[in-house]
């Protein structure tokens, strides 16, 4: 069985206690990734980094608020944290040069 069905069972069985866990976790990685971008500058650029993020962890907290089926709430956490990773580590990488 492959990791993501792994987590995902996991994920299903314990869905209210993990999906709130979740909440809290990815306002922490998007909140983060907010605070590295704009401390880039707050052209453009940063800007659009910043409502990507920004929507990002907008949309999982909707997709639990909106009671969706945990499938699609599972892979909107993949999503949201992944491109929230991802710009959080593109902006420390760019801080650090």
């Amino acid at each position: 069985m492959s990791l993501y069905k792994k987590l995902y069972k996991d994920f299903e069985g314990l869905f209210l206690g993990y999906a709130t866990l979740a909440i809290i976790l990815n306002s922490c990685v998007g909140g983060a990734a907010a605070m590295v971008i704009l401390m880039n500058g707050h052209d453009f650029g940063q800007m659009f980094q910043l409502f990507l993020a920004v929507s990002a962890c907008m949309w999982y907290n909707t997709t639990i608020l909106a009671d969706m089926k945990p499938k699609f709430v599972f892979n909107s956490l993949l999503s949201s944290m992944f491109l929230c990773i991802f710009l959080l580590v593109l902006n420390l990488r760019m801080l650090m040069a």
